[in-house]
């Protein structure tokens, strides 16, 4: 594995791997890795021929500054991890390597930006369009891996490429979650114990509410039994619990058999911020 810290040194590594037709996948991260991660790198692993791990802290996306500054870092554990899992290369920029100066562009993607995730985090998504670019833009990958869990993440993604024509495949991994179902996540280290058994009432949410669509409950009938739920748990608060289509994030109120769906949730568990979603295909 090597670690590499400039755009030209990365740059000079996977020229010659795309010089001999090698496929390279990229798996961007902003590091305190846990499984979810490791499951992105091992289908990598599987489907490329080089593996490459961003790991890069975006100020840029995180329209809360004390969220930015109480982020988890954990870089030496993760290069430990990195190792063990046989990565190729690991990019580890500082800020004035991606950033040199201001970045005054702004992506606009309309609808998708502006609803969930969007809605209570402004700038974030620009944040997130800005900084894969860049990488994309650096490392040039065939493939670029993603986890599900930040669906809404990857619905922007997938537009970033289509509407730049990217020549890249995105390659979705399914949601890593603990035994009890909590999705896997890097703020979950924050929660205590207390917090940490309240946590898995999103995924224990998530599951009744799509069983509900499947057996034919009307949506806001479903959407009224979740939110009794969530009042009766003293230690959350629900930002959002919506069905959307799983491409648009556009919000629905009614499961169809033509384009998968997905309901899509965020609450504070204390004062943890986690998300997590559940994708209905009929």
């Amino acid at each position: 594995m090597k670690i590499i810290h400039t755009k030209e040194g990365i740059q000079q590594a996977v020229f010659k791997h795309r010089c001999l037709n090698e496929t390279i996948g990229l798996v961007p991260t902003m590091g305190a890795l846990h499984k979810g991660h490791f499951s992105l790198v091992e289908k990598s692993k599987y489907n490329s021929a080089i593996t490459v791990v961003s790991i890069f802290v975006n100020p840029i996306q995180f329209n809360n500054k004390s969220d930015l500054e109480r982020y988890p870092r954990t870089l030496e554990k993760d290069l430990a991890l990195l190792g063990k899992l046989k990565v190729d290369y690991v990019f580890i920029p500082e800020e004035k390597e991606i950033y040199p100066e201001k970045t005054l562009l702004k992506f606009d993607f309309s609808g998708l930006e502006t609803t969930l995730e969007g809605a209570f985090r402004p700038g974030h998504f620009n944040g997130v369009g800005i900084i894969v670019s860049k990488l994309l833009h650096i490392i040039h990958p065939s493939h670029v891996y993603f986890g599900q869990k930040d669906l809404q993440q990857v619905a922007i993604i997938n537009r970033l490429i289509k509407d730049l024509s990217f020549n890249i495949e995105v390659i979705v991994v399914p949601t890593a979650r603990e035994d009890d179902g909590l999705a896997m996540s890097s703020r979950n280290i924050f929660l205590n114990q207390e917090e940490r058994m309240a946590a898995n009432i999103l995924y224990k949410n998530l599951s009744f509410a799509k069983d509900e669509l499947l057996n034919g409950v009307n949506w806001f009938e479903v959407k009224d039994k979740i939110n009794e739920k969530f009042l009766e748990e003293t230690l959350i608060r629900l930002e959002y619990f919506e069905l959307v289509k799983s491409d648009s994030m556009e919000k629905v109120s009614t499961i169809d058999q033509n384009s998968p769906c997905s309901i899509c949730t965020a609450a504070y568990v204390g004062n943890v911020r986690l998300i997590d979603n559940m994708t209905i295909y009929i």
